[in-house]
């Protein structure tokens, strides 16, 4: 697919792989226009800043129509906004939080496709992808919640995909491993933290810190994602960097039980002692 003077949409941009999406890109060709809740100061960058919240109804119809008023299409939609967890036991998280990180991560991708698709329709032409994650086909201890979000983009993509590719318009999910950005440093605690899980909470958070300094550059999503936009014959699903295409090929070829025990091993699962309760 031709990129001169497409449009593109990006949210999440300020920072790591939204930022360095939008910049490959608009070094691609591409007329991107990148979102963030606070906006972006004009000028000093490559991209334009639109300010977009992606939890709020009204935040993303108002960018969408800004968009449209000024270009007057819209020809890919990069859903990148989200945040995660830090670390710790699914029921440490109060309801509150995970409706919390689905409304950014989920209903956010959903919001975003709901006002863009129906320019795409009219045009008969466009392109969706989606950040997702290995975590959504490779599900990781201690990270209940954002493996679980990023689950529900993996099916939600591969539905609409169906849906929509007779009306011109390709959805692919992007599924990187461990990304150096800012993201980490930005993780929400757990709000309903319990002693129970004190010792496994540390101890998986201190991989988390080993595995994230040998950590693939954000341009290599970056660099994927615009594989995808720019294919004639886009695939659902592309992993970005060495680690996640080892994952993928581990999922998809070797033993349940094998994988089952490597995840254990890297994070040291069998090993931590049994807490005792009154």
């Amino acid at each position: 697919m031709a990129t001169e003077n497409k449009i593109a949409l990006v949210t999440g941009a300020s920072s790591g792989i939204g930022k360095e999406t939008a910049e490959r890109l608009a070094t691609a060709g591409y007329q991107v226009y990148g979102t963030s809740r606070r906006g972006g100061r004009p000028g000093g960058q490559l991209f334009d800043m639109l300010s977009l919240d992606v939890t709020q109804d009204e935040s993303v119809e108002a960018a969408v129509q800004t968009l449209i008023q000024r270009e007057g299409r819209i020809d890919l939609l990069v859903n990148n906004a989200g945040f995660g967890v830090a670390p710790g036991g699914a029921e440490e998280s109060s309801i509150a939080q995970a409706q919390a990180i689905f409304n950014t991560n989920f209903f956010g991708v959903v919001r975003m496709t709901r006002a863009v698709v129906p320019h795409m329709r009219r045009q008969g032409a466009g392109r969706i992808i989606n950040i997702g994650s290995v975590l959504g086909f490779l599900p990781m201890p201690y990270g209940a919640l954002y493996a679980a979000t990023k689950h529900a983009v993996e099916g939600y993509s591969e539905s609409l995909d169906h849906e929509l590719r007779t009306r011109g318009i390709r959805v692919s999910v992007i599924e990187p491993a461990y990304t150096k950005t800012p993201f980490d440093a930005n993780f929400l605690e757990p709000d309903a933290k319990l002693d129970e899980y004190r010792e496994a909470r540390v101890a998986v958070s201190q991989r988390v810190k080993e595995v994230m300094e040998t950590a693939e550059q954000p341009g290599v999503v970056a660099d994927t994602v615009l594989k995808a936009a720019s294919a004639t014959r886009p695939k659902l699903r592309y992993t970005a960097g060495g680690l996640a295409n080892r994952l993928r090929l581990l999922r998809t070829f070797a033993p349940a039980g094998l994988v089952d025990a490597g995840i254990r091993k890297d994070l040291r699962l069998d090993v931590m002692p049994a807490v005792k309760t009154s």
